[in-house]
């Protein structure tokens, strides 16, 4: 598949330039005023995040590198760019976006992913206990998930976790809502009251920079191994397994 548009991974989750997006819609109107026209529907934090690059410029002769301030955009909200475009270019985008996430939601790209973030986890941690490192073997034996909790004993982020289940972060978060966990207060999951104060979660500052290029920081939920084994009880309840505990996965 031919590149269109640049896509890049952080946090295990696809993004894409905003700055990028709107050059391959070829859009006419300036690329501050299409932000600021389109990005009032979306939320800061969830479909987006503010950045900056750099650039380089002509000066006298020289070169000057100069800051332009951009944005990673969810390939969802690339998508909905795109049909907002109401252009042949954007309907040709979005198809490519597509298809993009189509390769990225393939179960044995999935797995790949899920088993590539363990085994990093295990490699940073540098584990005590090698016994408990989750191996994809030829004979497709599967591992414990619980095995894996036991394995990495550091607070989580949700896209760490998500992907041990096969989803994104954002989708992920709508299950664990729809399971009676978690519901959000000012742009923050919290866990409901019955699973509050028990050690299931604790919360780190995430780093971000705004659309005024000054760098904020707001409080984000990780998960603690006993808040992992809390989702996999209820959602095993609820008949959603880990991928490595699922057997229509090969």
């Amino acid at each position: 598949m031919q590149e269109l548009i640049k896509v890049t991974v952080q946090n295990d989750q696809q993004f894409v330039s905003a700055r990028d997006l709107y050059k391959g819609l070829e859009l006419k109107i300036r690329f501050s005023l299409w932000v600021s026209k389109n990005f009032d529907s979306f939320e800061e934090g969830q479909d987006f995040t503010s950045v900056s690059t750099d650039t380089e410029v002509s000066n006298n002769g020289g070169v000057q590198v100069r800051k332009l301030q951009d944005y990673l955009l969810t390939i969802d909200m690339a998508k909905e760019l795109c049909m907002m475009s109401k252009t042949e270019k954007g309907k040709e985008v979005r198809k490519y976006f597509i298809e993009v996430e189509r390769k990225w939601n393939d179960p044995q790209e999935i797995v790949k992913r899920g088993y590539a973030i363990l085994q990093n986890e295990n490699t940073q941690l540098k584990l005590e206990n090698k016994n408990l490192t989750i191996q994809l073997e030829e004979s497709n034996k599967k591992a414990s998930y619980l095995d894996v909790i036991l394995g990495a004993p550091d607070a989580l982020a949700i896209t760490q976790i998500a992907a041990d289940y096969g989803y994104n972060a954002k989708d992920f978060n709508k299950l664990l809502h729809k399971a009676r966990i978690q519901h959000k207060v000012n742009g923050q999951w919290i866990l409901y009251k019955v699973y509050m104060g028990q050690g299931y979660v604790t919360t780190k500052p995430f780093t971000f920079v705004d659309h005024k290029g000054i760098t904020r920081s707001r409080p984000s939920t990780y998960w603690t191994q006993k808040g992992r084994k809390l989702i996999y009880d209820i959602l095993k309840d609820n008949d959603v397994l880990p991928l490595i505990e699922r057997s229509d996965i090969e």
